[in-house]
C-alpha cells in the first residue's frame, strides 16, 4: 500500500534554531564510540534487491540486542555532544536520531507504520519527548528541525535521519561518524536520488519523493532543486533532471521498512 501522503493534518515541520546546542570544541580530538550501533546495523539491515533499498530485520532482533540498543541509546544521553568537534557532534545527532526511532518501532512491533506509534493514530511519535541529553528533554522533532536542519543548513541532512519508512531514504548498514560526514552524506544523497522512491521518470512526469515537497525550503525553488538531483544523478539522468519542464508529482511510501 502506497500512502501519498504524510502529514495529513500538519504541515512538515519547520526548522526553528534552538541556541542552545550551537555550540562546539574545534579543538576536540576526542571520539564518540558508536561500535554498538554498528554492529546492530550489520546485524540486522541487509539489502533488499526486490525493493532496491536496505531493510531492517525487526522481528529477529533478540533480547539481548534490543536491550544493548537501549543500553547504547543510555550512553549517549550521557554525553554533552557540545563538548566536540562539528563532525562529532553530526554524527552523534544523526545516531542517536536513527537509533531512536529504531528503538521506538521495537518497543511497539509489530506495527505497519512508524506513524501509528504516538498519542494519537496517524500522527506518530515525532513530538513524543523520548531522550534526555545535557538536562535537556528531546523529540525526534527537536533533533531534526530544531538542532540539525537550522545549526548545519545542509538539505542532504535529509538523507541521513530515518523514519523507518520505506518511503524514506534507507537505514544504512552502518553507524555514522565523524571522520567520514561529507562522504557518507554524498553517498546517502546519491542512493536516495538513484532508487525510483527518491526520482522517477514517467512518460513526461517526474515523481518525486514527497520529502521534496514537504522541505522544499532546504532544497530550493523548481530549478534549484533539479540542479540539485542532477548533481547526485548519473550523467544520463543529471541531463534529463536539468532540462526537464514537465508535470512534477510527490509521492510517499510510509510501510515499514522491515525484512518481509
Amino acid at each position: 500500500m502506497l500512502i501519498l501522503c504524510s502529514f495529513s493534518l500538519q504541515a512538515a515541520p519547520k526548522a526553528e534554531y534552538w541556541a542552545f546546542w550551537d555550540k562546539s570544541n574545534p579543538a576536540s580530538q576526542n571520539k564518540i564510540n558508536h561500535s554498538a550501533w554498528n554492529s546492530f546495523l550489520e546485524q540486522y539491515v541487509s539489502e533488499n534487491h526486490n525493493l532496491n533499498m536496505f531493510v531492517l530485520d525487526y522481528r529477529s532482533v533478540s533480547s539481548a540486542d534490543k536491550q544493548q540498543l537501549k543500553s547504547y541509546l543510555n550512553t549517549l544521553q550521557s554525553i554533552d555532544p557540545r563538548n566536540y568537534s562539528k563532525n562529532e557532534q553530526f554524527a552523534y545527532w544523526v545516531n542517536l536520531y536513527n537509533a531512536l526511532t529504531v528503538n521506538l518501532v521495537l518497543e511497539n512491533y509489530p506495527v505497519d507504520t512508524i506513524k501509528s506509534i504516538g498519542s494519537w493514530f496517524g500522527l506518530g511519535p515525532w513530538d513524543n519527548e523520548i531522550a534526555s541529553v545535557a538536562g535537556q528533554k528531546l523529540t525526534l522533532n527537536d533533533i531534526e528541525h530544531r538542532i540539525l536542519r537550522p545549526i548545519w543548513k545542509d538539505s542532504r541532512i535529509h538523507y541521513a535521519v530515518n523514519c523507518a519508512s520505506i518511503g524514506c531514504p534507507d537505514l544504512f548498514p552502518q553507524a555514522w561518524n565523524g571522520a567520514n560526514v561529507e562522504d557518507m552524506l554524498n553517498a546517502a544523497a546519491k542512493r536516495y536520488i538513484a532508487q525510483n522512491k527518491g526520482v522517477e521518470f514517467a512518460g513526461n512526469e517526474l515523481k518525486l519523493s514527497s520529502i521534496y515537497n514537504w522541505y522544499g525550503v532546504d532544497f530550493g525553488n523548481r530549478q534549484q532543486l533539479l540542479n540539485h538531483l542532477a548533481s547526485f544523478s548519473t550523467p544520463e539522468q543529471a541531463k534529463k533532471l536539468k532540462g526537464f519542464n514537465g508535470d512534477i508529482s510527490y509521492r510517499y511510501d510510509w510501510n515499514l521498512n522491515q525484512k518481509p
